[in-house]
């Protein structure tokens, strides 16, 4: 199962930061979110265009998960020709993460 089918996921840019949230469609899946989705697997997926550590927020009455990402300077919504490095386009890859 993907991600998609039990979340689906916002996003901010600022910068060389970009924030994800996960958010559960049901409540009852927001464990699965919480044990599966780790600040260390969102790193791995995403590695090629962080920068430092990811930080993992836990917003269990939203049953939602939010995520800071350092990118890379060059991957700085301000600063990079790649669109699709963009926290709109990050939040889908986040979704496609397999449980």
């Amino acid at each position: 199962m993907y991600l998609n089918e039990i979340a689906h996921a916002r996003a901010g840019d600022k910068g060389n930061i970009v924030t994800l949230s996960l958010i559960a469609y049901k409540s009852t899946d927001y464990p699965l979110l919480e044990q599966h989705i780790t600040a260390e697997r969102v790193e791995r997926h995403f590695a090629e265009i962080l920068e430092g550590r990811v930080v993992r927020y836990e917003m269990a009455h939203l049953g939602a998960l939010n995520f800071v990402l350092p990118r890379k300077q060059q991957y700085s919504v301000t600063r990079s020709l790649a669109l699709d490095a963009h926290g709109k386009c990050l939040s889908s890859a986040l979704l496609a993460i397999k449980l």
